[in-house]
């Protein structure tokens, strides 16, 4: 894998899902604050528990969010496959938690990486462009909640009706 300049690193960010929502300037600004991180095939980028002070968009390759088995010889279970654009750990970036699933690299993969280091600077300096990077992640936590809500109500209706469908 080559290395990023600050115009490939633009393009990545203005074509991912967050471009669309911190726009042409916002891409910028965040290309001038990325690192870059290269995983190999089966290296985490973090795993269930790590406290991390970064967010990452995927350049290139491909991720997975994952569940360890209690057995350690036996490969995790993939629960999701991130793909080039998407961007990881960013909920864990915004409130200091710990990281509640692992991410795996499926392949040789690099990510952007953004530190608080940088990022959290432009809450000030850029207030309205961290105000859409903020819309976006919320957005984004708003469509799996109502998911994960149709689900739920899938499941209760399976239940209330023994499984023979709706009542």
């Amino acid at each position: 894998m080559s290395t990023l300049d600050i115009e490939q690193t633009h393009k990545i960010i203005a074509d991912a899902p967050i471009g669309r929502h911190i726009g042409d300037r916002g891409s910028r600004i965040f290309a001038e604050c990325a690192g870059s991180l290269e995983l190999k095939d089966g290296e985490f980028l973090f795993t269930k528990g790590d406290i991390t002070t970064s967010f990452f968009i995927i350049a290139e390759g491909r991720l997975a969010l994952v569940k360890m088995k209690k057995n350690k010889d036996k490969p995790p279970t993939i629960l999701h496959v991130f793909e080039q654009g998407d961007m990881v750990g960013e909920l864990s970036f915004i409130d200091d938690t710990k990281h509640s699933s692992s991410v795996m690299a499926l392949s040789d993969t690099r990510v952007l990486q953004f530190t608080s280091e940088k990022i959290r600077p432009l809450i000030l300096k850029e207030p309205q462009i961290m105000f859409d990077f903020m819309r976006a992640v919320i957005k984004r936590v708003h469509y799996g909640v109502l998911g994960l809500n149709k689900q739920q109500e899938a499941l209760a209706n399976y239940i209330a009706t023994a499984g023979k469908g709706r009542s």
